[in-house]
């Protein structure tokens, strides 16, 4: 599965013709690979999945006030990162994990790979984010929505209303418009299920997919394939010749759109279907055994300032957890607020998510 909605950031931004900067590797001052810090030194590393990033000002600013230098060990997407940290529990490659989500969180806890911390500042992060907030385990770092993208020019010339929920995605008039990512290859494709699964229900979600796939829908192995290559709306798929004008994405995607064309259009080619979105909240915890704790504590306290927070829109194409982190203007902008979206229990996730997938890889690919 992919991590989140960075690696399609940097996919867009690709298929824009733009280069992005990676957290690590060199300009920045942090370092790509290596073991864990030695105890008591003046290097911490974060352990991430591979779309980690911030720009080098920020993690400067974290040296000055710290004194610690940040190295960042990228271990692939979320799952196998995850996966790595159970294996080596006790004797981490690192001091702090960031990029577990909510659909992965209940893993993570169970198999005791953090070491409780709760970091400064956590006051300035609503409580409905705050999943372990009776033990700190994890801290949230961000959130964003997975949302059903529509192409506006398509349905501008069809004179036709672009959807706004999962019901409008089964009427006949949406036959054949939409392109989703496969729930077993992708994390928007697992999003999109389990928002289905948040809204009608354990014995309501699996008829919904029959008529889903009654009306048409499209799947495909992942994130990149579907919006830069079938959904019409964006940069990649115009060039593609897509045509299936509603795809499974990000409510971040329509500003990334803007951000990362030249020239910049004067509103973003494509808007979001607020009533299709479910919610992703992304974690760091203190892994258990760290060697630099005392730097791994300063590195979790800083990932939740306000310094860090407002950074990381424009690099990960996520949505701060700090309330006093303000959204750049490009968001406010050109993107659009989701004020309710879908979420699932992370334990309910744990407890049920593969058969989900099995289930619904019977209903959809067969």
């Amino acid at each position: 599965m992919r991590s989140t909605k960075r690696l399609a950031a940097g996919a867009l931004a690709a298929a824009l013709g733009v280069t992005t900067l990676a957290a690590c590797g060199g300009s920045d001052g942090t370092k790509a690979s290596g073991t864990a810090s030695g105890a008591g030194g003046k290097t911490v590393t974060l352990v991430s999945h591979d779309s980690f990033n911030a720009s080098a000002p920020v993690l400067k600013a974290f040296t000055a006030e710290t004194g610690y230098t940040v190295k960042v060990l990228k271990s692939g997407d979320a799952g196998a990162a995850l996966n790595q940290e159970i294996l080596t529990k006790g004797s981490p490659r690192g001091d702090v994990f960031f990029g577990v989500d909510n659909t992965l969180l209940s893993r993570a806890l169970d198999n005791g790979i953090f070491t409780p911390y709760e970091a400064k500042g956590l006051d300035r992060v609503p409580g409905d984010v705050q999943l372990d907030k009776d033990k700190h385990r994890v801290t949230p770092i961000d959130t964003g929505d997975i949302c059903v993208n529509y192409d506006k020019k398509y349905f501008a010339d069809k004179k036709l209303s672009p959807p706004q929920s999962f019901d409008d995605l089964i009427k006949p008039e949406y036959k054949d418009l939409l392109v989703t990512e496969n729930v077993a290859t992708s994390s928007p494709g697992l999003g999109f299920l389990l928002g289905s699964v948040a809204t009608y229900g354990d014995d309501g979600w699996q008829d919904y997919w029959k008529k889903l796939k009654a009306n048409g829908v499209k799947v495909v192995d992942g994130w990149e394939q579907a919006y830069n290559t079938d959904f019409s709306g964006s940069a990649g798929g115009k060039k593609a010749k897509g045509d299936r004008p509603l795809v499974v994405s990000y409510a971040s995607s329509p500003p990334a759109e803007v951000i990362y064309a030249d020239p910049k259009p004067a509103e973003a080619p494509t808007g979001v279907a607020t009533g299709t979105c479910f919610r992703q909240t992304e974690f760091a915890g203190l892994l258990q055994g760290a060697r630099n704790e005392a730097g791994g504590k300063a590195l979790l306290d800083f990932l939740i300032s306000k310094k860090f927070q407002q950074d990381m829109p424009l690099q990960m194409f996520v949505d701060p957890v700090a309330k006093d982190a303000a959204l750049p203007a490009e968001f406010t902008k050109y993107g659009t607020k989701i004020t309710e979206s879908t979420t699932v229990a992370p334990d309910k996730i744990a407890k049920n998510r593969d058969q989900w997938v099995k289930t619904w890889s019977s209903l959809v690919l067969k």
